[in-house]
């Protein structure tokens, strides 16, 4: 049943006679999809929706700032990466235009392997911005429109669905309405959003933007749960006042690797890539901020910050003494200002100029912008369904921070999974939904609706147990197929490219395996290969690409006719060939999981010290509970499936040595 204000503002009569209420308001317009929000959660959401087929309206506050970066000018990282190839997977939009605005490309975790590689990007601030928003403007299907939403339009609810209500469109702040089949929220940090410095609190969702409060009154009276998060950003600095000689310097990768697989290569040349800086906090940085703590009432307050990109001054207070790492990254390639990565703060902006100066390199630092942090409400993600479609209220999406995420790639992945899923229910057809067992996408929405957030959550490779399958380079084959032919979110022109590279893919696969010498020959063949002198019989070329030191190259050139026409897919051979053992493997490893979630754990564990691979969040939560059972331990907040599956593998082993104890003892009384 609907909330009473509801019910007194339309009346019943009307509720529950649709045709009447189109009727009542003759000036308002209806779409089948509206997005209320024009960042990265809301350009994903409304290029979706209008790519799958909706007729589709994206409201945002200012055109101008639509798919601005808000705080660091960068995209992609450890587990970022990943979710933007997937996204591009989708037929989305973050990582072809990072491709066309980056200025500093990096692959992160080079030494470790190629499935936790993280795919980075500086990218010049107002280009990108500019490149979304041509990208936007020009969707078919798709309008946009400067305004701001106070409030929900809903009716009785369809009573073969669950939901108390169904969503049929927005009042705007002018008092005008706009009616729709779907409604997606991706409010950002503007649902009552207020910035604060020191002691000063003003509203706002972000620098010289208003807050959206009574959007935040409409989902309280229609019963969804709320919390408070909070996050903030770093002073703008200006680029003279920094001397970059007393800094380390930091040349972007030779050969950058792009975002999107359209894409061969990026737009900037290697060498005109522009350079990031390392410099470190000292003893003066913590000084400061322990004698302003009393002007400090951000970090006072109780509400939660982001756990793994903190302020300064949180990192300071948790970690007493220590040198702290400050990345200047450049804003962009005609920009006079650099972004200080790991700088955010909240100090009273009279004082940040001191704290920044107790930096090396930063002794001269003149500000631009003060840094300043943001508090804003939440909705409690398990209240979605894996659509991300609420349980409340049908018709009703929400992604982005406004599931308490935080960052551009969580909120842009969740923004095309709304846009896709909106759009395909105003259009009466099956919803999407990925699975935490082919895509980060999934292990993204899997968390949020199956365990909640008491902190901003964000994206990182722990996260996936099926980490050597899910990777960056096999994002399109796990992806594309199904977002064309479930989805319906993939052009045509895109899934006859992805089934090119897919079918050269298997053939090249196929050559590899049929390619076969003995033993001894390749040995002969290639000296420096590390071939076991013990090994005999027929090795295939797929087998000898998994060994270190051979490359596609390498056998191209004994086999030339066969193997030099695939050489434009050599990363991705070599990739494939060194995780297919251990991809065989995780999947077994994942089937005994859900097999044995009634496994009974041992009473009395004590988890912090136990020899495994866990989190300290999951070595917290499991000590703090004592679950009894497996399943009962993955259903707790921090405790990913990755560390179940090191649980279960520890209790294993040692329910085997106990056992082998047992027949000894029983050996020896006989």
């Amino acid at each position: 049943m609907l909330p009473q204000r509801f019910c007194q503002r339309w009346g019943r009569n009307f509720l529950s006679a649709p045709s009447r209420w189109a009727g009542s308001d003759l000036g308002a317009r209806s779409y089948d999809v509206i997005v209320v929000g024009g960042g990265h959660a809301g350009t994903e959401a409304a290029a979706a929706a209008a790519r799958v087929g909706a007729e589709t309206l994206l409201i945002t506050q200012r055109i101008s700032t639509m798919g601005a970066l808000s705080c660091n000018p960068s995209f992609g990282g450890v587990g970022k990466g990943h979710l933007l190839r997937e996204l591009d997977a989708l037929d989305g939009l973050a990582a072809r235009l990072s491709d066309r605005a980056g200025v500093h490309f990096k692959v992160l975790n080079r030494s470790k392997g190629p499935a936790v590689w993280g795919l980075r990007a500086q990218v010049d601030r107002d280009q990108y911005r500019q490149y979304m928003q041509s990208e936007i403007l020009s969707t078919p299907g798709l309008t946009v429109q400067e305004g701001s939403v106070e409030d929900l339009i809903v009716q009785e609810p369809d009573p073969a669905k669950p939901g108390i209500a169904r969503v049929r469109g927005v009042r705007l702040g002018d008092g005008g309405t706009v009616h729709c089949k779907a409604l997606i929220l991706t409010t950002g940090t503007f649902l009552s959003g207020s910035l604060g410095w020191g002691t000063v609190s003003t509203p706002g969702g972000r620098l010289g933007e208003p807050p959206s409060l009574g959007l935040s009154r409409s989902l309280s009276d229609l019963g969804f749960r709320k919390g408070r998060l909070k996050t903030g950003t770093p002073p703008r600095i200006r680029r003279e006042s920094v001397e970059f000689s007393r800094m380390e310097r930091h040349e972007g990768d030779p050969k950058p690797v792009p975002f999107s697989f359209l894409n061969q290569r990026v737009s900037i040349k290697p060498e005109d890539q522009l350079p990031c800086f390392l410099t470190h906090t000292g003893p003066g940085v913590e000084r400061i901020i322990r004698e302003t703590l009393h002007l400090n009432q951000h970090v006072l307050e109780t509400s939660k910050g982001p756990r793994y990109c903190p302020s300064i001054e949180s990192k300071v207070l948790r970690f007493p003494g220590r040198a702290h790492q400050v990345w200047l990254e450049p804003e962009g390639l005609n920009s006079d200002l650099m972004y200080p990565q790991g700088l955010s703060m909240t100090l009273p902006a009279e004082l940040q100029r001191d704290l920044i100066r107790e930096i090396p390199g930063l002794e001269r630092a003149e500000i631009h912008a003060p840094g300043y942090g943001v508090q804003y409400d939440f909705l409690d993600p398990r209240q979605l369904h894996p659509s991300l479609e609420t349980h409340r209220v049908q018709g009703l999406f929400l992604a982005g921070q406004i599931n308490g995420t935080t960052g551009y790639e969580e909120a842009a992945a969740q923004g095309i999974v709304a846009g896709i899923n909106a759009s395909l229910s105003s259009l009466s057809l099956p919803r999407f939904t990925l699975s935490r067992t082919e895509c980060y996408l999934g292990v993204l929405i899997d968390d949020l609706t199956s365990l909640g957030v008491t902190e901003p959550y964000r994206m990182f490779t722990s996260r996936a147990e099926f980490r050597t399958t899910l990777r960056p380079d096999n994002a399109d084959l796990r992806l594309t197929e199904k977002g064309f032919s479930e989805a319906r979110c993939v052009s045509p022109q895109r899934f006859s490219q992805f089934q090119s590279v897919s079918i050269r893919l298997h053939e090249a696969l196929s050559v590899l395996r049929s390619v076969r010498l003995s033993a001894h020959r390749w040995r002969c063949e290639l000296p420096h290969a590390p071939i076991s002198k013990e090994r005999s019989g027929l090795i295939s070329a797929f087998e000898l690409l998994q060994y270190q030191g051979v490359t596609m190259e390498t056998l191209s050139s004994i086999f030339p006719q066969s193997l030099a026409t695939f050489l434009d897919l050599a990363d991705r051979l070599k990739i494939e060939a060194l995780y297919l053992p251990h991809s065989v493997l995780q999947k077994e490893e994942m089937a005994l999981v859900r097999r044995e979630e009634s496994l009974r754990l041992p009473p009395g564990l004590h988890y912090p010290s136990l020899p495994i691979s866990l989190s300290n969040e999951a070595r917290e939560a499991l000590q703090e509970s004592q679950p009894q059972t497996l399943g009962a331990a993955g259903r707790l907040p921090g405790v990913t499936s990755a560390a179940i599956v090191n649980l279960l593998r520890y209790v294993r082993d040692h329910a085997e040595q106990g056992n082998e104890m047992e027949r000894e003892r029983t050996d020896f009384a006989s």
